[in-house]
């Protein structure tokens, strides 16, 4: 009855707008008065209302961004006077295909505004006639159109290997029988061929097409190449292509891992190539039925057990042992390395005064903390209570493994946590702040799997704020709470509700990923990374430090990475506020602003790759924003000021 009654609310807000704020400060007035019931219905109600915000800002973009019939029109002359003119051929196994969705799919190649290209399809061997019927109806009006039928049914890869075989093109795409190709998708695709000549696997966004065959919905907008990110999820999926020499040299798909071949693809074919694009534009639709795992990730039972095969023998080919383990959503993977051995962990610890921060954050270290080898280096920045330093000495004697330093010079939290990295004796460092509590067992181990890999640069963590909603879970270059502010970085669902459920959040911060940045309030690097990059830059020294040195990591070719399977409480943050607002210094704060976009350039900040330029720099909750104009793959941003 809750439920109904805040979904009921929340979309009459979303037709009347003005009832937004009038909405709010009745439940604020409501938490004030009656405490926490209230305050979860307040949660609950803004929450749902971000969640329909998401439906209307999807309608609003995709009225404003499928290519209307000039712009079609526009795009076959233009195919004409492309340099590249590269075959494509799109591959298509079939088996008992409800005929409508056949014709709607064959409909939807043949509106392609790019031309050159071939439909291999390939029949499994259905028991209904008018499958094959119907594509030779097809092919003899269009001699593109090929069709081979199976003399025995195989399954999807057999069937996938047999169009394969058909293909004569230079590079293959990857369609499935019901689904919709948006009539721009190949020029779009060879459009980048053109830009990008080297290029050996494209994907683009997609969305879902409802059960009635009209709406389109739950769009997905992707991130550039991220990898630990295709170890969690197939986030490539549709719409693919690949170069035909990637998919010979690779052995096309591999039988065994029916349900998830296309992931075993991409899979394997990342680990064959650098040479990986991604195209921020819808192209495809993903049509949901009964049988389409696009409706319920139910539908196909099989394909869910040969996602672990495939997770597992990606691992070891990548040199590692570990599992692929199960998550709270289904077809959600979290993928668990084994240790490569027992390093030394030197957990870094910056803290002055607050007592009662130190006490938990130790405390529930050593409770929490299985793993053997680390140490504690605590830097006093200029503590003055006689508690704190006796509460240091007390546990310097109960405890070998904790040392303690003292920052005598002015406060500079990147000059502080070198100092500490410059004490610590570990083969790993991890930069902690004094006001977080450790709640997850095995925590070190969480991110040191991650750590030790060859390509990572630095992990960071899921921290919550006290009352379990999101403080940090991943960091955002160009957010901004104001779409006229220029920010240059922000925390992702942050104060979202841990504990609920939403499918967005799952993408964003309920998995494994790469982002550009992560917070140092958890930070572990290897310290042979760390000391490669310098370390932290002394230059920013209350703001960006972290987002600097996770620039460098990346700059310097590595990943960094988000795991939220290891949990923190951060509690001061939540009370602390801006720079400007709460006694920092405002005018530090704005040079190191302006640094940043010098440094970094705010083109590149406002483009951050592992965050879709369709989506919203003022909303960190992976919101649509409709208005944004992408040109080149790349977000046009207005004029902004800085703050």
């Amino acid at each position: 009855m809750r439920g109904k009654f805040i979904t009921l609310i929340s979309k009459a807000i979303s037709f009347f707008p003005p009832l937004r704020s009038l909405g709010a400060a009745v439940l604020t007035l409501l938490v004030k008065v009656r405490g926490g019931k209230t305050l979860g219905l307040y949660k609950e109600f803004r929450q749902r209302e971000v969640q329909l915000q998401r439906v209307h800002e999807y309608r609003q973009w995709f009225m404003s961004h499928y290519p209307p019939y000039e712009e079609l029109e526009r795009q076959k002359d233009f195919a004409k006077d492309f340099g590249f003119q590269p075959k494509i051929s799109i591959l298509v196994p079939t088996y008992n295909t409800d005929i409508a969705h056949l014709r709607l799919c064959i409909e939807s190649v043949l509106a392609q505004t790019y031309f050159s290209w071939e439909l291999c399809i390939a029949d499994d061997a259905s028991s209904d006639p008018l499958v094959a019927e119907t594509v030779n109806e097809y092919a003899a009006r269009d001699d593109r159109i090929r069709l081979t039928v199976r003399e025995q049914n195989g399954h999807i890869c057999a069937a996938s290997n047999t169009a394969l075989d058909m293909a004569g093109g230079d590079y293959v795409s990857l369609l499935d029988h019901d689904d919709i190709l948006w009539p721009n998708a190949l020029y779009e695709v060879v459009s980048l061929l053109n830009e990008h000549p080297d290029a050996e696997l494209i994907y683009t966004d997609e969305d879902k097409l409802e059960a009635d065959g009209e709406t389109h919905s739950e769009p997905f907008f992707k991130p550039d190449w991220n990898p630990d990110y295709l170890r969690t999820i197939n986030y490539i999926t549709h719409f693919a292509t690949l170069k035909k020499e990637l998919m010979d040299a690779i052995g096309g798909f591999r039988l065994g891992t029916e349900g998830a071949q296309d992931w075993d693809v991409f899979l394997r074919g990342t680990e064959a190539t650098p040479h990986i694009h991604h195209i921020p534009k819808i192209v495809y639709s993903w049509r949901k039925s009964p049988a389409s795992t696009a409706m319920t990730a139910d539908a196909k039972g099989y394909a869910y057990q040969n996602q672990k095969k495939v997770m597992e023998d990606d691992i070891e080919r990548r040199g590692y042992t570990g599992e692929a383990q199960t998550t709270h959503y289904k077809g959600y993977w979290r993928v668990r390395y084994d240790l490569i051995d027992e390093p030394k962990i030197s957990i870094i610890i910056p803290t002055k005064e607050r007592l009662g921060f130190i006490q938990e954050c130790l405390s529930s270290i050593i409770s929490q903390t299985g793993y053997a080898n680390y140490e504690i280096i605590i830097v006093d920045t200029g503590s003055e209570d006689r508690r704190v330093w006796d509460y240091y000495r007390s546990m310097q004697e109960e405890y070998g493994h904790i040392s303690l330093y003292e920052w005598k010079e002015e406060f500079n939290f990147a000059a502080v946590c070198n100092f500490g990295a410059e004490k610590a004796s570990g083969d790993y460092y991890l930069f902690l702040n004094n006001d977080t509590k450790v709640i997850t067992d095995q925590w070190l181990e969480g991110l040191l799997e991650h750590a030790q890999r060859e390509r990572t640069g630095a992990v960071g963590c899921k921290l919550l704020f006290s009352d379990n909603t999101i403080q940090h879970g991943g960091i955002v270059l160009g957010m901004s709470s104001e779409k006229s502010i220029q920010g240059v970085a922000g925390h992702i669902f942050s104060t979202w509700d841990d504990r609920s459920t939403d499918h967005v959040k799952a993408l964003f911060a309920d998995t494994v990923r790469n982002y550009s940045a992560v917070t140092a309030a958890c930070l572990m690097v290897d310290k042979e990374k760390f000391h490669q990059v310098k370390g932290f830059n002394p230059k920013f020294q209350i703001a960006f430090n972290d987002v600097d040195l996770c620039l460098k990591l990346q700059n310097a070719g590595y990943f960094n990475v988000y795991t939220p399977h290891v949990k923190l409480y951060h509690f001061e943050s939540k009370s602390v506020g801006k720079y400007k607002t709460k006694g920092r210094n405002s005018e530090q704060f704005e040079e190191e602003t302006s640094a940043m976009g010098r440094k970094w350039t705010w083109k590149f900040i406002n483009n951050d790759p592992s965050y879709n330029p369709n989506l919203s720099l003022a909303y960190p909750f992976g919101n649509i924003d409709p208005d944004t104009e992408v040109v080149g793959g790349k977000r046009k941003i207005p004029e902004r000021r800085n703050s």
